[in-house]
Formats: C-alpha cells, sequence, structure tokens
C-alpha cells in the first residue's frame, strides 16, 4: 500500500508539472492521453495494478486511485477553460464588446412571396396542384395546342433529356393532368419551377418560379378572370395600383390578353425609369380564355364548359414588388441579401 500511495503522489506531482505546460488544445489533449488514455494511460495502469493488490488491501487502495482520477478529470476540465477551441490561450473577456447574435433561418424571399400569392388565390376558394418537372412533348407542348414547328418546341429554347422527354417549360403541363382526372368544376393554382434555354441575364435564368391558375367551370366567362386578376394584383401591391389589360396571343388561350401594371418604381411619372423604359407600365402576367381545342383535348365538352388561364413569372414580380435589379441575387446564397426578407 506504501508503494503505491507514492507512486500516486509521484503521478500527481508530475500530473500538476505538465498542466503548467499546457498551452493549447495540442498539448492539453497530449496530457490526456498521458494520464487518461485507453491502453498506457497512468490511470487505466494504476486500475490493472489493483489486480495484484491483497484482498484485505483492495478497497482502501481503490479508494486511493478513485480520487486521483478524481483530481486528473477536475484538473484536465480546469484547463479546458484557459484554452481556445482554436488551439490559442483565451483571453479575459471584453464586455465592451457587443454580443454575438445567434442568426436562425428562415424562408427564402421567393418562398415567401409564393406563400403571399398562394394565400390570396387560397381566399378566393382556389386548391393547390403540382407536377412533375420532367415532363413530355404531349403535355408541355401537343396538349396545349402548340403546332409541330412552332418555336417555342425548338431546342434552342427547350430543354431536352430525350426525343419525347424535356424539362417543362411552363407549369401549364399540370393543368392538362388535372383537367384529365377531374371533371369541372376545376379551380386551381400550379407553382414551381421551370426551365427554358435562356442566357442568363439581370432578368433571364435557365431556372425560375412560376404559378398558373386555371379555372373551367360552366359560364365562365372573361369578364370573371378580369375581376379575378384585379383583385388578386391590387391585394398583391395595393388597392391603389392601375391595372391594364392588352390584347395579345398564346397557343392555348383565345381571346388571350397580356396584363400590365402602374410602375410602382416611378408611379408611371419618370420618362428616364429603367424598370418600365419610361412608358408608366409594366407587364407581369398573361392570360386569356381556353382554347376550345385544349378542352377537346381532356375530353372536356367546350359546348358545355369554358373556362380561363393565366400565369406569372414570381422571380420577376418579386422582383418588381422588392425594387430589385438582379433575378440572380436570388439564388447566389448571399446572407447580407436574404437577411432583408425575414432571416434573423
Amino acid at each position: 500500500m506504501a508503494d503505491l500511495k507514492d507512486r500516486i503522489e509521484g503521478l500527481r506531482k508530475a500530473f500538476e508539472a505538465e498542466a503548467l505546460k499546457v498551452g493549447d488544445a495540442k498539448s492539453l489533449e497530449e496530457l490526456r492521453t498521458a494520464f487518461l488514455g485507453r491502453k498506457k494511460g497512468h490511470v487505466t495502469l494504476l486500475f490493472e495494478d489493483l489486480k495484484t493488490v491483497p484482498a484485505e488491501d483492495k478497497r482502501e487502495a481503490g479508494r486511493q486511485v478513485n480520487a486521483f482520477k478524481t483530481f486528473v478529470q477536475d484538473g484536465l476540465l480546469a484547463l479546458e477553460g484557459k484554452v481556445r477551441s482554436d488551439g490559442r490561450p483565451a483571453r479575459a473577456m471584453d464586455l465592451t464588446l457587443p454580443g454575438r447574435k445567434k442568426y436562425v433561418g428562415a424562408p427564402h424571399p421567393l418562398v415567401l412571396f409564393q406563400q403571399e400569392i398562394e394565400n390570396i388565390f387560397l381566399g378566393m376558394g382556389f386548391a393547390i396542384e403540382e407536377g412533375p418537372e420532367i415532363e413530355t412533348d404531349y403535355y408541355n407542348f401537343e396538349a396545349l395546342n402548340f403546332p409541330p414547328h412552332h418555336p417555342a418546341r425548338d431546342s434552342w429554347d427547350t430543354l431536352y433529356i430525350k426525343d419525347d422527354l424535356l424539362l417543362r417549360t411552363h407549369t401549364s403541363p399540370v393543368q392538362i393532368r388535372v383537367m384529365e382526372k377531374k371533371k369541372p368544376p376545376i379551380r386551381i393554382i400550379i407553382p414551381g419551377r421551370v426551365f427554358r434555354r435562356e442566357t442568363p441575364d439581370p432578368t433571364h435564368l435557365p431556372m425560375f418560379m412560376q404559378v398558373e391558375g386555371l379555372v373551367v367551370d360552366e359560364g365562365a366567362t372573361f369578364a370573371h378572370l378580369k375581376g379575378t386578376l384585379e383583385y388578386f394584383i391590387r391585394a398583391l401591391f395595393g388597392e391603389k395600383i392601375k391595372v391594364r389589360f392588352r390584347p395579345s396571343f398564346f397557343p392555348f388561350t383565345e381571346p388571350s390578353a397580356e396584363v400590365d401594371i402602374e410602375c410602382i418604381v416611378c408611379d408611371g411619372k419618370d420618362p428616364s425609369c429603367r424598370v418600365c423604359g419610361g412608358t408608366g407600365w409594366k407587364e407581369i402576367l398573361g392570360s386569356g380564355m381556353v382554347n376550345p381545342q385544349v378542352l377537346k383535348n381532356v375530353n372536356i365538352d367546350p359546348e358545355k364548359y369554358s373556362g380561363w388561364a393565366f400565369g406569372l413569372g414570381i422571380d420577376r414580380t418579386a422582383m418588381f414588388a422588392y425594387g430589385i435589379t438582379e433575378m440572380r441575387h436570388f439564388y447566389e446564397n448571399d446572407l447580407r441579401f436574404l437577411r432583408q426578407f425575414g432571416a434573423k
């Protein structure tokens, strides 16, 4: 027992001497391994040697070894408080420094804007539908009344995976899929990602967000379309926003119209405005009455039912609403930019 007591006392002094030399994380770990290592640590070897202690002395010997182990553990814990995790000695706390803010996650600004759009239409009784991003030529073009040689079907505009498979260029294929499965009345919106062969610039990207809407019912008219879109736009941009409809053309709607709103950057008063080009108006979406041929393609009787549809780019509309000049900002993951929209 006297030999064990002397051995423990020697190890205690050795630990205290080595502890004074600890100045970084590496030396601290070396000291921990030397005394608490599983194979050759001094404390581990002491427990191994207890096997040879006479039975009448084991209780006291065990108490002394456990007391030394606790001494070592407490010493290492105290040293951890003096050594920084990066290996440098800890310095005294400067109470004059500002506190470190902890940031938590938040929805992406495009997600927030999409949710705002969805909530407006949910309040009007619309349902939300989704569909595949990889589509066939039939659903993306043919069923939507695109002619065989329409420019949109060209590989310069569309990203083809193979002959009949492509990345959808709009969310309109979901309209066809829903009309195939459901009977009127139909009242849906379809948000999602779409893909086009675009050269990236401030207002164009090969992948962007879009939301489309579709209503099919008996007696659905252009007046219903106009009233719904005017309500939606004013709910999104404010009651005082001016709205106008201009005749246009889309293969899947007839008649068709593009919808403009008064420029919210210059209020339609600055002839040098870069956003509206000095016109005072900004086009935000396309719309129209569903072409009767599209209804025939999904076995809906155009003599009994009529429908209308619309589509807008979430990214571009968000740019206009937030006064952002670069669509690419939404996808660069710059926290300085994202935290302006709700990330704390």
